[in-house]
């Protein structure tokens, strides 16, 4: 039988951590000092990792207005659009992908666990790296946390009844409420922050974006480490955490689309829909099965991780480049016309005349 630590890689839920997973070399990986040296890198980067979580939630929170989070909570439409992709979409897709593969019960349980948590806070974080609306974000995420209590326990009542009882997954409450006042607290003190002192929250805002960026990749790289013993997996699994995130993606910003919402909310609530919180699908993970059954289902949340952060990474990375090339073709033709202008004449282009021939005036 398998022992188990856990690792806690944000201000909420821990992540299951095989103890005897090797993480160094030679002489030093032999038990206990790996099983120990694990321990110690598990607790150190758990604290490490909160801190920086704080941090990174009260920039976000410079970022927030509150006449514009309380629109969205008077007409909230895009909440729920949001909540409709969040627990309508996801379990319904994680449904289809475990039957469509064939996994075992156990797997397919896990990755139901996995389509019915709520959306993390690193959505914010991404969320204004790719200019989303980040009063919608945040409210999504705090009504998410809070809605995920009730809607849970009946997404997992509907689909896992075909490879196991309900009755057996435990619902972490204490987790989710964790969750919710760590999202809450530091935003609120960061929008605080805003409207008593809006030059110095720019600023902030600035370093904790680049922070929480970097936070994100600190995670999936100390997980990649402290769970490098356990990869050896079913290809199934590896398949569908990888499709499995981009759907999540592609379904919600489609959805929010076709009932009309802004490109700005459409980034943010397929941001919000694809991007789950994976810490706390390995929460209940490890308090509803046995060490039996964790061999085979524990590593999936850390994969679907790793996959929901690059496919993120390259869209942020797009994005970025995309913005940076327009500005230099804006920055062209402003020149061309202003060289146009000083010259006495102006960019004539009719049926007759081809386009770019200058005409004198």
């Amino acid at each position: 039988m398998r022992e188990y630590a856990t690792f806690q890689t944000n201000a909420s839920t821990p992540t299951i951590c095989p103890v005897n997973a090797t993480v160094c070399q030679g002489s030093a990986c032999l038990e206990p000092t790996g099983s120990s040296f694990n321990e110690i890198l598990g607790k150190v980067m758990g604290i490490v990792l909160t801190i920086l979580l704080a941090i990174v939630m009260f920039s976000m929170g410079c970022n927030v207005e509150l006449s514009k989070l309380w629109g969205h909570i008077r007409r909230p439409w895009g909440i729920m659009v949001g909540v409709l992709c969040q627990f309508g979409i996801m379990p319904l897709t994680g449904y289809a992908l475990a039957l469509a593969f064939n996994v075992m019960p156990m797997q397919a349980v896990v990755i139901l666990i996995m389509g019915c948590c709520p959306g993390g806070t690193s959505s914010n974080i991404l969320t204004y790296w790719l200019d989303g609306d980040m009063d919608l974000s945040v409210s999504m995420t705090a009504c998410a946390s809070i809605l995920a209590m009730g809607m849970m326990p009946l997404c997992l009542l509907i689909y896992t009844s075909s490879w196991t009882s309900s009755d057996t997954i435990q619902i972490p409450y204490d987790s989710i409420g964790i969750t919710l006042v760590s999202l809450l607290i530091p935003v609120s003190l960061g929008m605080y922050v805003k409207h008593r002192w809006p030059k110095t929250s720019k600023k902030i805002l600035k370093v904790g974006s680049v922070l929480g960026f970097l936070l994100i990749v600190i995670i999936a790289v100390v997980g990649g480490i402290l769970y490098q013993s356990s990869w050896v997996i079913s290809p199934a699994l590896w398949i569908i955490g990888a499709i499995f995130p981009l759907l999540g993606f592609s379904l919600g910003f489609l959805l929010a689309r076709l009932v009309g919402q802004p490109w700005v909310r459409c980034r943010t609530i397929a941001l919000e829909t694809g991007f789950q919180n994976t810490q706390l699908c390995s929460t209940i993970v490890q308090l509803s099965f046995s060490p039996e059954d964790l061999e085979v289902m524990f590593s999936f949340p850390l994969i679907y991780s790793i996959f929901q952060i690059v496919m993120v990474i390259v869209v942020v990375g797009g994005y970025r480049l995309y913005l940076r090339c327009a500005a230099q073709d804006a920055t062209g033709s402003t020149e061309k016309q202003a060289y146009t202008m000083e010259n006495g004449g102006f960019q004539h282009d009719t049926n007759d005349i081809p386009t770019g021939k200058f005409t004198q005036l």
